[in-house]
């Protein structure tokens, strides 16, 4: 960039809503135990593809408290290793929450695709973030501009002490804000370190589990296939305008780090791949970026040979499964 200054739950018992990814600590730890560690350390950042910068910035720096850690363009060796020509030279914010870790959002300048609708296409489909308390918060955004679309409501049909809200941002982009109620010394949600804070779930759907539980879960040694719900209706359904009837699998794989997860939701086989103006990065949430130790120990075909351009750390992009943009920034973490 260029910089300026198989256990088998009922999900429908176990959430009351389906876009509450941080189901983690809801599971027997046994399910949670992994032979091998993941090679995708944490979630580095979430990559929203935005007709409008200026909304995605006055949104979430006046109702998250988000400020813009940074702005620019985008490089043309960056936008290539991305796959995305054209994105080259288009302007980018990359928000940073009020607790100032380094996990960001960035949004990206893209055009708008004349009737996108969020959650109803392949591919990265919401971003989830930690928060202190969800019903403050969302008594905050009643007022937003923000569209909310379900919660607040804890999981597990209410018997549960994580508690998530779900709303929609000006790109089409879903957000999942959740909090542990209870014991967070006992979670393995992460901790907040402010009313909002970071992403630490990214939500992927596809049309085939099996698929994108076997691909990550190989790929990555993040135990694809141990995580298995159901869930009947809820937020798909809603969000696809579908029958509260029908019944959604949902997998869970996680990376190295407490609470980065990756939720796997299989659409019915009647959905699409997510359309993109040519050679521009999707609407929505577009991409998202994970952190590894090594490039070089992941057997993987990538977009482009990895590039320079985070501070002088290698990156590299591939597609997944679905379609997906995956961004891959090297940094050896503990």
């Amino acid at each position: 960039m260029t910089k300026k200054p198989h256990a088998s739950l009922s999900r429908k018992a176990f959430l009351t809503l389906t876009g509450a990814a941080a189901a983690t600590t809801a599971l027997p730890s046994t399910l949670l135990a992994q032979e091998t560690k993941p090679l995708l350390s944490r979630i580095k950042m979430a990559t929203i593809g935005a007709p409008n910068l200026h909304d995605v910035e006055r949104w979430y720096t006046t109702w998250l408290d988000y400020t813009v850690h940074e702005r620019g363009t985008v490089s043309g060796t960056l936008a290539a290793s991305w796959g995305t020509p054209n994105t080259a030279g288009r302007p980018y914010i990359l928000l940073q929450s009020a607790a100032g870790d380094d996990v960001y959002i960035r949004a990206v300048e893209v055009d708008p695709i004349p009737g996108y609708q969020a959650m109803t296409t392949w591919g990265w489909n919401a971003i989830e973030i930690i928060c202190d308390d969800v019903d403050a918060l969302h008594e905050e955004l009643k007022t937003s501009a923000f569209t909310h679309l379900a919660g607040p409501s804890n999981l597990m049909g209410g018997t549960s002490s994580i508690r998530a809200v779900q709303y929609k941002g000006p790109a089409e982009e879903v957000i999942y804000l959740t909090c542990e109620t209870g014991d967070r010394s006992k979670s393995n949600l992460p901790l907040p370190r402010g009313p909002v804070d970071r992403p630490f779930i990214m939500v992927l759907a596809g049309t085939d589990l099996d698929e994108m539980e076997r691909f990550y879960g190989e790929t990555f040694n993040m135990g694809g296939g141990g995580y298995r719900f159901t869930t009947t209706g809820g937020l798909i359904s809603q969000m696809q305008n579908r029958a509260d009837d029908i019944v959604y699998n949902i997998g869970l794989v996680r990376c190295r780090e407490q609470g980065n997860n990756i939720e796997l939701d299989e659409y019915t086989a009647d959905t699409g791949p997510r359309q993109t103006a040519e050679g521009q990065l999707p609407q929505g949430v577009a991409m998202t970026t994970f952190n590894c130790d090594d490039l070089d120990s992941i057997d993987l075909e990538f977009i482009t040979p990895p590039v320079k351009e985070y501070n002088g750390k290698r990156s590299v992009v591939f597609t997944g499964p679905a379609g997906e943009l995956t961004e891959l920034i090297e940094n050896k973490r503990a």
